[in-house]
Order: structure tokens, then sequence, then C-alpha cells
């Protein structure tokens, strides 16, 4: 089966990357396309690589900590 790229930005990507890699542009978009499906498989949501390093954070932190007013807070932002 031929592969046939219409748009000549895709063509020109594909041509770069088969040129980089010594590879036909066929092959090249199927790499491209595995590499790109694969990272999306990988992917873990914001929220939760936000939870992960709160966790962290918050097990680094030294005991006897207190909360800060929100006159504290906006002292501390220049906001006064």
């Amino acid at each position: 089966m031929n592969l046939q790229i219409r748009d000549p930005r895709a063509r020109e990507l594909a041509r770069q990357l088969a040129e980089k890699r010594k590879i036909s542009m066929t092959e090249a978009v199927i790499e491209a396309l595995e590499s790109e499906l694969q990272r999306e498989r990988e992917q873990t949501p914001l929220a939760e690589r936000l939870a992960v390093i709160a966790k962290e954070l918050k097990s680094k932190a030294a005991g006897g900590g207190r909360a800060l007013s929100k006159d504290e807070i906006d002292e501390m932002w220049g906001h006064s």
C-alpha cells in the first residue's frame, strides 16, 4: 500500500523524520503515530500529578507549622 500525504506541512515533517532516521516516509509516519499513541496511553492526568507532588511536599514538611492568616499571605505577596 502506498502512503499519500497531501498536506504540505505533514509531508515535510514526515520527510524530515524519515531523513533523520534513514527510513522511508511510511515508516517515519508509523513510528511517529505509534510513539504519540504510547505517550497518550502513559499520560497521567494533571490532577493526579499534582496530588502526587502535594503528597511528597507534605511528607517533607516539618511538623509544628501553622496556617497563615489572610493578612500574612497578603503581606507575603505584597498586597498590604
